[in-house]
């Protein structure tokens, strides 16, 4: 069984899904797009503001699970262009520390409402 978690810290989802579903020591958080939680509008049009404001989604949401980003294992980098990789790159693993988590980073041919970049991302409880 599993349990649904939301936050209003995070954008509220956008579509038939749950911003997190935890399951035993086990959180998977949704693809996070770049939407100031408050307006439910893009940042920016820049990547490396979109990239931020991922993170900060992605934090969000492990706040709310009592997790940090140090629980995350894996996580999924889907960006419009790999001309951009650079600077997800750099914002991303501003965020983390060693060890960091496994990753793969895949450019999309499009991804929700037009963003530069979404990340999604599984936690476990240590």
């Amino acid at each position: 069984m599993f349990k649904s978690l939301s936050t209003k810290q995070a954008p509220e989802a956008i579509g038939p899904y749950s911003q997190a579903v935890e399951t035993g020591d086990l959180l998977f958080i949704s693809g996070q797009i770049p939407l100031d939680p408050e307006t439910m509008e893009f940042v920016s049009d820049n990547v490396k503001e979109q990239t931020e404001q991922v993170m900060k989604n992605i934090g969000a949401i492990l706040q709310e699970a009592g997790l940090s980003y140090k629980h995350i294992v894996k996580a999924n980098i889907f960006m419009d262009s790999m001309d951009d990789f650079a600077v997800v790159n750099e914002v991303y693993a501003s965020f983390l520390s060693e060890p960091y988590p496994a990753r793969a980073a895949i450019q999309a041919a499009k991804l929700p409402k037009g963003a530069k970049v979404e990340i999604e991302a599984i936690a476990v409880r240590k």
